[in-house]
């Protein structure tokens, strides 16, 4: 596996129908300013994944946050698609996700049962008189909304243009059968473009994360070349390839704002793309989406990945996510006392070819206004326990890990069960020296098994609420 792609991993050009959720009423009054002034343009009247579709229960609406902007999302039931409000009932401005879906399929506002269908009209104002008329003020504030490639995307800006603008798909996996997708998901405590440009920066990847998925005898000149460059993003290639050559020649392309990927073929192996996504969610805060598609040579490889969990899976991405999770919240901070993304041209100091994909990502930004918070200070760094945090930045948003921990927690106390009745058998059978050796030695490596499994479960459980934040390469 190339280093890129083992590095995110543990961290379509054809068209996609849009689910447009803007206002049937035409006369509904507008939110603020679709496009506020202190936003970057770069990031506005774009499609943005906001989950995974496996990943959203249909029952219930949720919340996100999307560039510093409250959105509640639901499936709307009559209409089977799913849709995103802002996160405010016209009435009294309190949050809908705290509300339901009704029996109707509608959202049901939790503070005094105002209605609302797909479309953002308001269906039901209980406290009013039957027929009494309603103001368009009552309806809610819809945006757009489509799903591609497993992806739940909001267009971030007037539902009118949506349909103009492509979704940001990966066109290979549309053009070709046959990939084997992992995928997973967290919110980082930086920013978009901090998190875009690490997993951009392939020279890293054999130092930050040595002994997880790098080797430090692995470094070497990254002799890359950009092939094409403009408002859209950049392409890159680097003939060469990981591991000083070991695994073919990688392509990159950067796709703005928010979408990168790593394009590698292995000879004899596999086909391996990491593909990234970055969605802001506030100053300081991205949600970043790793997948990993493979085209392997041999069934077997695919079969084996198939067997393991998607939150085991996911246990192993956090750990490679925290080799630098720690430093980047903290490099943040130096850059923008130094003036931000916008002068780190200037102020980082790219002394080498290796520093290709940075410069590239850096006159994006300064050309082409990249920068989504524009004039915003960062909030006051984290601690790190707080930067392990991994129950509230992914678990409790995935549906195969808070249904793993769920599960741990209901069956771990059993595991000590059978140690115990084997124990409870040997003082009913009058003392050790009553019992036979192999009953004797049977009923110990009964207990053996349970306390093993007991503290296994244990640690799975832990690593699905926290990381320990001592990466590996510091362990030698």
């Amino acid at each position: 596996m190339s280093q890129s792609v083992a590095h995110a991993a543990a961290a379509a050009s054809a068209e996609v129908p849009v689910e447009a959720s803007q206002p049937a009423d035409p006369g509904v009054s507008p939110r603020e300013s679709p496009c506020p002034a202190d936003l970057g343009s770069a990031w506005w009247n774009r499609w943005l994944p906001v989950a995974y579709l496996q990943d959203l229960d249909p029952s219930r609406p949720q919340p996100f946050t999307v560039l510093d902007r409250d959105l509640v999302l639901w499936f709307d039931g009559p209409q089977q698609r799913w849709r995103a409000f802002d996160d405010a009932c016209p009435h009294r401005l309190v949050p809908l996700s705290e509300g339901r879906i009704n029996p109707a399929g509608e959202l049901e506002c939790p503070y005094h049962g105002w209605c609302f269908d797909g479309s953002g009209r308001c269906t039901a104002i209980p406290q009013a008189a039957p027929g009494a008329s309603r103001s368009r003020r009552s309806s809610c504030n819809a945006y757009a909304t489509a799903s591609g490639q497993g992806l739940l995307f909001v267009f971030m800006g007037e539902a009118s243009l949506a349909d103009g603008e492509p979704l940001p798909l990966v066109p290979v996996l549309e053009e070709e059968p046959g990939w084997l997708l992992q995928d997973t998901f967290r919110d980082l405590p930086m920013d978009a473009l901090t998190a875009l440009e690490n997993v951009l920066d392939v020279s890293h990847v054999p130092f930050t994360h040595h002994r997880t998925v790098g080797r430090r005898e692995n470094a070497a000149p990254v002799e890359a070349e950009l092939t094409g460059s403009g408002a859209q993003g950049f392409t890159a290639l680097w003939a060469e390839g990981p591991r000083r050559g070991k695994l073919g020649s990688q392509h990159t392309t950067f796709s703005a704002p928010g979408l990168m990927w790593h394009d590698l073929t292995a000879q004899g192996f596999a086909r391996i793309l990491t593909v990234v996504y970055v969605t802001p969610i506030r100053r300081g805060e991205c949600r970043l989406f790793a997948r990993f598609p493979f085209q392997f040579a041999s069934p077997w490889p695919g079969r084996l990945l198939r067997l393991r969990p998607r939150w085991l899976q996911h246990i192993g991405n956090h750990k490679v996510l925290e080799d630098d999770q720690v430093f980047l919240h903290w490099q943040e901070r130096a850059v923008e006392t130094r003036g931000g993304l916008a002068s780190a041209l200037s102020s980082f100091h790219l002394a080498t070819s290796s520093d290709l994909y940075v410069r590239a990502l850096l006159r994006w930004v300064q050309d082409w206004q990249g920068d989504p918070f524009p004039g915003q200070p960062l909030p006051p760094r984290q601690s790190r326990p707080a930067l392990m945090d991994r129950y509230h930045s992914h678990t409790v948003h995935c549906r195969a890990c808070s249904t793993a921990l769920r599960r741990l927690r209901r069956w771990r106390p059993l595991a000590l069960l059978p140690g115990l009745l084997g124990l409870l058998a040997l003082l009913q059978a009058g003392g050790l020296s009553q019992v036979p050796p192999t009953t004797l030695l049977a009923a110990g490596a009964l207990a053996l098994g349970s306390a093993v499994l007991w503290q296994r479960l244990g640690f799975w459980e832990q690593e699905l609420c926290r990381g320990d934040g001592l990466p590996p390469r510091n362990r030698e």
